[in-house]
């Protein structure tokens, strides 16, 4: 998995937007003219369009890391849903956690139109992690913590809990949790502190694995282990169920998750 990059030209932009002066003048049919370079005939401000770049370059923008484009985002919300519409890309805005992501467009009857999105899917390691983190910042917010730290050590020692028993290379099943640990900051589930050995999490976890998404994955794990599926569990206790259905004792591994939801598709 990889950050999310659209193009050249946008693997170069920077965050801190694109350098230039704003021209507002009026061309001679009389609409406004947002002239950034000779020859620029974009309708954004600059503004809207460190925004844009925003959304394309990488998986989400947020309230917490981009204060800026999140104010702009929410007073351009529909101009700039305009401009991913015609790159075949949707804008998904979730106010609660104050977080917004672009997807893929699908047609009405399932059409599949041109992507600039690869599909990637999660590592069983990333699996795990994606479920524990959640679990936890679930439980840190319920208890009212607002920042919610993990350790590294501690999230490769809790993925090594859910070792195959068959599974004999310990050092490579260490490597790949280190591995997960490292692409989930790099997709910025996993927010880098001052200790590069501790992460903050990030909201977008919640939105990253929904309610519904959580039970996909239990009852695909509940299938590989021959069970019958039992009655739908409360949204309380899935996460758990889900831990309980990848451990050892049931014979299954955690399957990718595959990225069906648009919310875990990424741009290389």
């Amino acid at each position: 998995m990889t950050d999310d990059v659209t193009t050249e030209a946008l693997t170069d932009a920077t965050d801190e937007g694109v350098e230039g002066t704003e021209s507002t003048e009026s061309t001679d049919d009389g609409a406004q003219s947002f002239s950034l370079f000779e020859g620029d005939e974009g309708g954004l401000t600059v503004e809207q369009r460190r925004t844009l770049v925003l959304l394309l370059k990488h998986r989400y923008i947020s309230a917490a890391l981009q204060p800026a484009e999140w104010r702009t985002l929410l007073a351009s919300q529909s101009l700039l849903k305009s401009r991913l519409n015609d790159l075949f890309l949707d804008l998904h805005v979730d106010l609660h956690y104050e977080v917004a992501f672009k997807r893929q467009a699908v047609g009405e009857g399932g059409e599949r139109f041109p992507t600039l999105l690869h599909d990637v899917a999660y590592t069983r390691e990333e699996t795990i992690l994606l479920v524990l983190l959640r679990q936890r910042f679930r439980s840190e917010r319920a208890s009212g913590v607002d920042i919610v730290i993990v350790d590294r050590d501690n999230l490769v020692e809790n993925v090594a809990h859910f070792r195959p028993e068959h599974a004999t290379d310990r050092f490579g099943d260490a490597r790949r949790a280190t591995a997960a640990v490292d692409s989930l900051a790099k997709a910025r589930v996993l927010l880098k502190t001052s200790d590069p050995d501790r992460f903050r999490i990030s909201a977008v976890i919640e939105v990253l694995l929904p309610i519904e998404r959580l039970g996909e994955l239990w009852e695909w794990l509940v299938e590989q282990n021959g069970q019958e599926p039992p009655e739908p569990t409360g949204s309380d206790t899935l996460d758990a169920d889900i831990l309980a259905a990848a451990a050892p004792d049931n014979g299954a591994e955690p399957a990718p998750v595959e990225p069906a939801d648009p919310a875990l598709e990424a741009v290389s």
